[in-house]
């Protein structure tokens, strides 16, 4: 009897031996990662194509921007970012947002909007592109980039080279806000011609131009005022495309953007008028690239109730995001830099040089 359970006894502790050895096994093998979610299938692409990258601003995956540096940089450089895409949460429930992010790639010089160009028919019915030109001008842009904040939707702008000059705080904040910052030349001239007006040394007086040297002079003014990563759009001062600079431009990789609206606000005086303007043609049209400017006052004013109506209306806001910035040229960021200094510009927003204390 004592053998029996000498021997029982034995044979359970036997058992749990083995099977602790069994699970003390189990236990040192890792256990696979999950693997990372694969992104959507994207149909193969050609150069200057659209991709769609996000299909509602809730998606945060948006928020880690292609990144590019300005210039070549040396291998263990990390390239430098450009602005968030869109924005990963949003106070105002009522806001228009952002429907859909495109990455646009920009080599080639594709172009966009359909008074000019017809390759890339990317809108869906009732989607919408906001693009705002001429800035940056105090007060009439910070209105328009408060609308855009309060709406949690994003936009393009097309600055003039000079005026970013005069303002660079305030293109700094429209970038720093996730918009994205082509160029708009740099005085407004009409590239179609080689002679115009512009303000230099504070007079405005008839110059002669090289209308590449407008080109890239804008370029380089804008990437100064930033002072980080711009977009590679362009937009032709009244829409006048000479073909040798649409080809000249498409060697630089830079996309050109004409509009499927012009909103004709600088015709305007009234916001009212503005709002009437865009609607109406959005309506017509049904979708579109829109052209506003963030320099006229009646468009800083509508700015806000403007979206108000595209939301009420169900239109929904594209922003199209670079897939890389734009590359400037040296020797015209030389230029812009003897300019600026000529000029005693200050790189500093207003706010930060002049504070009200009392009043």
């Amino acid at each position: 009897m004592r053998l029996a359970a000498i021997a029982s006894a034995l044979a359970i502790v036997l058992c749990v031996a083995v099977f602790g050895a069994i699970l003390l096994q189990k236990a040192s093998i890792p256990v696979p990662a999950p693997a990372p979610p694969q992104a959507t299938p994207t149909e193969g692409r050609a150069p200057g194509s659209v991709v769609t990258v996000a299909d509602s601003a809730a998606e945060s995956a948006v928020g880690e921007p292609v990144a590019a540096a300005q210039t070549s940089p040396a291998p263990a450089a990390p390239p430098a970012p450009l602005p968030a895409a869109m924005p990963t949460s949003c106070s105002n429930p009522n806001a228009l947002g952002i429907s859909r992010v495109v990455e646009i790639d920009t080599t080639g010089g594709p172009g966009f909007g359909f008074e000019h160009f017809k390759s890339h028919d990317f809108l869906r019915e009732g989607e919408v592109v906001l693009t705002f030109d001429d800035g940056p001008w105090p007060k009439n842009t910070l209105a328009v980039l408060a609308a855009l904040a309060a709406h949690c939707t994003k936009a393009i702008f097309f600055p003039i080279g000079l005026h970013a000059t005069y303002e660079p705080g305030i293109l700094k904040q429209v970038a720093a806000a996730g918009h994205a910052v082509g160029s708009h030349t740099w005085c407004h001239q009409d590239l179609s011609k080689t002679k115009g007006r512009c303000n230099v040394d504070g007079k405005v007086q008839t110059v002669e131009y090289d209308p590449k040297d407008e080109i890239e002079k804008g370029i380089s003014a804008v990437r100064w005022a930033v002072g980080g990563p711009t977009a590679p759009y362009f937009r032709f001062p009244v829409l006048r495309q000479p073909q040798e600079l649409i080809d000249y431009l498409g060697k630089r990789n830079i996309a050109i953007f004409s509009a499927d609206m012009d909103s004709f606000d600088f015709k305007m005086r009234k916001p009212e008028q503005v709002r009437q303007s865009v609607m109406d043609k959005l309506k017509k049209h049904g979708k579109g690239i829109v052209l506003m400017h963030d320099f006229q006052h009646a468009t800083a004013e509508a700015a806000m109730d403007l979206l108000n109506d595209l939301k009420a209306g169900g239109y929904k806001v594209v922003f199209m995001k670079p897939k890389f910035p734009v590359t400037t040229i040296a020797s015209y960021d030389e230029l812009i830099l003897k300019q600026v200094s000529k000029g005693g510009a200050d790189s500093r927003p207003t706010s930060s040089v002049v504070r009200t204390i009392s009043e």
